[in-house]
């Protein structure tokens, strides 16, 4: 199946793993976190990857500073609403229900968790107005 354009690969989502946790950060410095070194291949491996990442606007540079700036435009929360939407649409019509369904009865929550969820979905129950009109 052919990757969805919102997708994140594997070393476009190392690249946001480091600038969520250093912030804004420039090639240079980023080729030599995630490589172990700055040299051209590896920068130009980084600059690539900023680059795609832009284009799916998971990252913005800074134009006002030099060397460039990169930081993450999305959060952690964000990027996995893509992914399990994404997945939602190609497995399940586009609904999370079933998809949410099947994690939670295969992943062998523990009562805790069980009873986390619980009041995850009875505070969202409460968020909704409900089918009358009320609140």
């Amino acid at each position: 199946m052919a990757r969805k354009a919102q997708d994140v690969t594997d070393a476009e989502l190392a690249i946001l793993e480091q600038l969520w946790s250093s912030g804004p950060t420039s090639v240079k410095v980023l080729a030599t976190e995630l490589y172990g070194d700055a040299g051209a291949s590896t920068t130009a491996t980084v600059q690539k990857l900023l680059g795609r990442l832009e284009r799916k606007q998971c990252v913005a540079r800074d134009p006002s500073v030099w060397p460039r700036l990169f930081r993450a435009a999305i959060d952690r929360s964000e990027l996995i609403q893509r992914r399990l939407q994404n997945t939602a649409d190609e497995l399940c019509e586009g609904s999370l229900a079933p998809l949410l369904t099947h994690l939670v009865r295969r992943s062998g929550l523990s009562r805790g968790d069980r009873s986390k969820l619980k009041s995850m979905l009875e505070d969202l129950d409460g968020d909704q107005p409900d089918s009358k009109g009320g609140q």
